[in-house]
């Protein structure tokens, strides 16, 4: 018969197991329990005492209370970057972490209105459907869509938010994994989490376009599992963040031939894309051929190395500011206590400041205040490129609940 609290939810351990990329052995060591009990509990053929969920709780950093809340309905399948087996496990951490994101818009979707999402609907169900001119189409219509121009994107972070998706950037030790995406059935919107580990501004503009090319081709394609499709889906998503941030018209109009690694250094500034990048772009768009790309690589290599590049640090990555407005905002209106919210989503401060993009500290009140924004009662949209969240994003014309 089963024991101990009512109400436990097996699905949350499974959850924080992953999240704290903790094994079953592991976290009955820590608890001072058997790893037989951890299975039971975590099969749900029996349930954690009080005192034991007290020091379940502390050892994953949740509240008690935690594990009696039901999971959220999963998001879609996410995409990685990385399909490799070595990286089960790391998959299985952003997986849950990105599920702890939606959890956290979830709970502020109670109290404001996110941006209407607004990205291109594609219908592709299959990989092999999607031709070049597709991604070409798709991309631009995202630029006409958001009023991007045809120019540089000031800030990629910022049209992807005006355009509904819940952006989260974190460090999460995983080299090899830039970033994940997945849409949310309950919020009907996209979600995004960027890795931070390389802090590169250059690579994680790249890498929240590739995200965005998931996220207008892929939706309603199956997880990939065969190693050959899930490879033609990278590559039709690196093709889509070349067009949107390199328009085929604009940016080839500004390439002075022979191509030579010193001009496109010059444009790496401009664009805010890499020179690896743009040579990937320039042999898309027939610029330059296969013999070419490679010879301008081996250069890139010979001289750089393999990854780095002339000033990969004059460009600070681009911050999700969502999530953290929205919190400021709450908090200035006196909707939500600071000390409330670790409460009210049952996580800890450091992982509601880690997916939110608050300062370090922010949620225990030793960190600095950040000024907040004037409430407005009437929406006043402005133009998804400029340089800052529309006003509809945290528009407050209902408070649905209080703390």
């Amino acid at each position: 018969m089963k024991r101990g609290i009512n109400g436990f939810e097996p699905d949350r351990l499974v959850q924080v197991l992953a999240a704290r990329r903790l094994s079953q052995v592991q976290l009955a060591t820590m608890v001072g329990v058997s790893p037989s009990t951890v299975s039971k509990w975590r099969s749900g053929q029996q349930s954690p005492e009080s005192e034991t969920l007290e020091r379940l709780a502390s050892v994953v950093n949740v509240t008690p209370e935690w594990f009696t809340r039901p999971v959220v309905s999963k998001t879609t399948p996410p995409l990685f970057r990385s399909n490799a087996s070595a990286h089960v496990a790391a998959r299985g951490m952003l997986e849950a972490r990105l599920e702890w994101v939606q959890e956290i818009a979830l709970s502020l979707g109670e109290f404001v209105d996110f941006p209407v999402v607004n990205i291109p609907a594609r219908c592709f169900v299959d990989p092999a459907d999607i031709t070049s001119a597709d991604i070409e189409t798709a991309a631009q219509e995202c630029r006409d869509a958001w009023r991007l121009g045809s120019g540089p994107i000031p800030d990629v972070a910022l049209a992807l938010e005006n355009a509904g998706v819940i952006l989260a950037r974190e460090e999460t030790g995983v080299a090899q994994i830039e970033g994940l995406s997945a849409w949310s059935e309950l919020l009907v919107r996209p979600l995004v989490l960027l890795a931070a580990d390389k802090g590169n501004g250059f690579r994680s503009r790249f890498d929240a376009a590739h995200e965005l090319g998931h996220l207008v081709l892929h939706k309603h394609i199956p997880k990939a599992t065969a190693p050959e499709r899930h490879k033609e889906m990278e590559r039709q998503a690196h093709r889509f963040a070349g067009a949107f941030l390199l328009p085929a018209q604009s940016f080839a109009a500004e390439i002075r031939m022979p191509v030579t690694l010193d001009s496109l250094l010059l444009l790496k500034q401009r664009w805010g894309v890499s020179v690896a990048a743009m040579i990937m772009r320039l042999e898309a768009l027939g610029i330059i051929g296969d013999g070419e790309k490679l010879m301008l690589f081996k250069r890139r290599s010979a001289r750089w190395g393999a990854k780095a590049e002339p000033g990969d640090d004059g460009r600070p990555p681009e911050q999700p500011r969502l999530l953290k407005r929205t919190i400021d905002l709450l908090m200035g209106a006196g909707v939500m206590p600071r000390e409330g919210l670790s409460r009210h989503l049952g996580l800890s401060n450091r992982d509601i400041e880690a997916l939110s993009g608050l300062p370090h500290k922010f949620l225990d009140g030793s960190a600095e205040v950040v000024e907040l924004a004037r409430l407005k009662e009437t929406p006043l949209r402005e133009g998804a490129g400029s340089g800052e969240l529309s006003a509809s994003v945290l528009n407050f014309t209902r408070q649905r609940k209080q703390f």
